[in-house]
């Protein structure tokens, strides 16, 4: 297209249809999942009856629904249109970019960047429209604004940013799903035969490795939509009054177990002994038991030490190990959600890149602060500090805490 060309065509949206992807209503959710899995680039699909579009359905939205708990069990065999966007933004193909952009950002944050469904004058369906497209074409016509030209290459840019992390997360979740998965339906056919042969001391440890696998799918799941909850800002915070310093021996004696044979120490300082809080004991377990495990996967030999101080108003909780440690440039990206300092493919520790996340967001969630330090090849230290109480609460924890704590 030659540069007038850009300046013309480019201002009405039939320039900037980016896929014709369409789907009948009645496909199944799990047959509209595997033609997704086949087609990476295929980032939504329009539901299209009769010629017309009755519906929009993306990738994230539908990968999300199926990964909740019984997803597949709830919707794999429902029609698409049971789950899919029965009321997507919809713009004529004649219509002008800036007159599409504007509605397109209009709309509620969690569904700015879906596509636009666009059809003719009649209603008849003509493909689906990306945003980011969108904002990059509606740059070139924003030429008399220098500061609007900036804006509308900032949100491009904000977008590809969206893209990488969307397709770096789809990388984590497919790889770190498929392990216990595939482990759970190669120990159910194993169970299913040594029933059949009457072999019972392989059904015990077999179902042992079952629950292990299960566990640690359902941890994943978990964290993902912990996130989500967090991000949407409905995670609530319950407080109530617990010993955080038996939180501390609970969840290093659950580290121990984790680290199997490893020759690594795991040893617990609590400075007081008994430290009664009034916090989230669910989600301050979390937090521990997030940093714990973190130090546990990448800490072959050595130690990793679990310490509490206090002070009048706070309590400092820090994990060290004498793991692999961290670099320094890769410091910044530790508490970036689905960012790893590893490859997906090519990676020797599992996880989504999603505990350091949730574990920040926790501590923010409880009025607290949480830093590191670290030296590559040496090891880490994690330090979160949390109020005693929260702070919407204002009694003693049953009168069972110190006047006062020295500082340390």
């Amino acid at each position: 297209m030659t540069p007038t060309g850009i300046e013309t065509e480019s201002a009405l949206v039939n320039s900037v249809i980016t896929s014709s992807a369409w789907i009948a209503p009645s496909t199944s959710a799990r047959g509209v999942a595997e033609r997704f899995f086949r087609e990476v680039s295929l980032d939504a699909c329009a539901l299209v009856e009769s010629g017309e579009p009755v519906g929009l359905i993306t990738r994230n939205k539908l990968l999300f629904s199926l990964f909740r708990r019984y997803g597949f069990e709830l919707y794999g065999r429902k029609p698409i249109i049971a789950i899919a966007d029965a009321d997507p933004l919809i713009v004529y193909d004649d219509e002008r970019i800036d007159v599409a952009l504007d509605k397109a950002l209009g709309r509620p944050p969690q569904d700015i960047y879906d596509e636009i469904v666009v059809t003719n004058a009649g209603g008849c369906y003509r493909g689906l429209l990306s945003v980011k497209q969108l904002i990059i074409q509606q740059s070139n016509t924003l030429a008399n604004s220098i500061v609007q030209k900036e804006l509308a290459h900032e949100r491009a840019r904000e977008l590809e940013k969206i893209s990488q992390v969307k397709s770096q997360f789809i990388a984590n979740v497919t790889h770190e799903l498929r392990s216990p998965v595939n482990a759970i339906i190669s120990l159910a056919e194993l169970m299913r035969i040594s029933t059949e042969k009457g072999y019972v001391d392989q059904l015990r440890d077999r179902l042992a490795l079952l629950m292990s696998s299960a566990t640690n799918l359902r941890a994943i799941i978990t964290n993902i939509l912990d996130l989500s909850k967090i991000e949407a800002g409905k995670m609530e915070v319950i407080c109530e009054c617990f010993d955080v310093a038996e939180t501390l021996r609970e969840v290093a004696e659950t580290t121990r177990v984790l680290l199997g044979n490893k020759p690594v120490e795991v040893t617990v300082i609590a400075d007081p002994e008994n430290c009664p809080v009034i916090l989230d004991p669910i989600k301050v377990r979390q937090i521990l038991t997030n940093l714990m495990s973190n130090a546990a996967k990448f800490t072959d030999s050595g130690s990793i030490i679990l310490s509490m101080k206090s002070t009048p108003d706070a309590i400092c909780i820090a994990v060290n190990d004498t793991g692999i440690g961290i670099r320094e440039e890769d410091l910044d990206r530790l508490f970036k959600a689905f960012s790893q300092l590893e490859d997906a493919k090519t990676k020797r520790h599992e996880g989504t890149g999603l505990g350091l996340t949730i574990t920040k967001n926790l501590a923010d969630l409880l009025g607290g602060s949480m830093r590191v330090s670290s030296k590559y090849g040496q090891g880490s230290t994690f330090e979160v500090t949390l109020p005693l109480q929260c702070a919407e609460r204002e009694d003693s924890c049953n009168d069972n805490r110190e006047p006062e704590h020295s500082p340390y």
